[in-house]
């Protein structure tokens, strides 16, 4: 139930696509945990980031910048608001793309309380002038206001009231290591077990009313690609299904069955990525293939097959990128039950690699 909301919200997601739309945000502001007792998951980086706000308490001082990276939907949007609320502090949210100029974050930073909390989510794609800025921000909590045009133009500094700057991130490496650099604490948010996804179905499942049982979580938890956005979307898929279906209670065999309905396999792929696997089996015979003959076969452009299905299928080990294309592996042909074409080997009327 750790999850970010920060979304195009108007684009069609997959049902397990991690960006969140706006049924996702609406259910995930009820379901957020409030403190770090109840968050779920990411072990390493609870206790770490308890300590720096503890210590921060202690002194009484303002929280240390904080940066978090990682994949959508595994809590970096709920961390900076449990931050906030470990601080005892109000919390400003908004994202890189929507600051442009750099008067638009002087007018954020202008506006800011003391100790206040500034959340800046997919802070890698701010504009390069706002970036700029927010270097001497974060570090000596002063902006330049620049007055004017050409010669006559003058630099006004402005005090800022001291604040934590949580800023997140899809793509780290995107940071400049400037910017990077000035953040006291940077944390990377895991991908989640199957007992933690468990743990974070039946928690939400308490908190919409939901009967489970222990397989049904475990089913669903499977499925969810290790992470809990997807598992508490699947979660209400799954309770729409056993509510029309069945009694309401979500069990292993309704689990599967429901899911079978939205076409989300055993391993977590939906029909892109089963459409990119057939593709790549039976009309390649496993590769290699180039991606935009690979967008061309599943009629998807190259963009959607590299950067939505892509991913998951290279973590799960059923697809690899070579240079000279796209390659299926082993565990492809036998999660889709097929039997890979017989390769040419020493011994059986065929040469081998150098000939022998």
């Amino acid at each position: 139930m750790n999850w970010d909301d920060t979304t195009d919200a108007t684009a069609p997601e997959r049902l397990v696509g991690p960006v969140a739309d706006r049924e996702d945000q609406a259910v995930e502001a009820a379901l957020r945990p409030k403190d770090l007792g109840e968050f779920i998951g990411q072990e390493k980086v609870r206790e770490q980031l308890d300590l720096v706000l503890r210590a921060a308490r202690a002194r009484g001082a303002t929280a240390d910048h904080v940066l978090l990276s990682g994949a959508p939907g595994l809590g970096k949007t709920t961390l900076s608001m449990i931050i906030a609320a470990e601080m005892d502090a109000p919390i400003r949210i908004t994202s890189g793309p929507a600051i442009q100029h750099a008067g638009d974050l002087a007018a954020i930073l202008s506006s800011l309380q003391e100790g206040e909390v500034l959340f800046l989510d997919e802070i890698h794609r701010m504009s390069r002038p706002a970036e700029e800025m927010l270097y001497m921000a974060m570090e000596d909590f002063r902006v330049d206001v620049i007055v004017g045009k050409g010669p006559g133009a003058t630099a006004i500094p402005l005090e800022l009231p001291p604040f934590t700057l949580v800023g997140a991130t899809t793509r780290a490496g995107l940071l400049p290591p400037p910017l990077r650099d000035r953040f006291g604490f940077t944390a990377h948010m895991e991908f989640y077990e199957p007992d933690e996804l468990r743990r974070v179905i039946h928690r939400s499942a308490h908190l919409l009313d939901v009967e489970i049982d222990a397989d049904g979580a475990a089913e669903i938890s499977g499925r969810s690609r290790g992470t809990p956005r997807i598992a508490n979307r699947l979660l209400r898929r799954v309770r729409d299904y056993a509510q029309v279906k069945a009694d309401g209670v979500i069990t292993r065999d309704i689990a599967s069955a429901a899911l079978a309905v939205y076409e989300v396999d055993a391993r977590g792929l939906d029909r892109l990525d089963r459409g990119v696997l057939e593709a790549l089996l039976k009309l390649f015979g496993g590769g290699p293939v180039g991606l935009s003959t690979l967008a061309v076969a599943v009629g998807e452009e190259r963009e959607t097959v590299e950067e939505v299905a892509e991913p998951f299928l290279v973590r799960e080990g059923l697809l690899a990128r070579t240079p000279r294309g796209r390659v299926a592996t082993p565990a492809a042909w036998t999660h889709l039950g097929l039997t890979p074409p017989r390769q040419a080997t020493p011994g059986n009327g065929q040469q081998g690699l150098f000939g022998a």
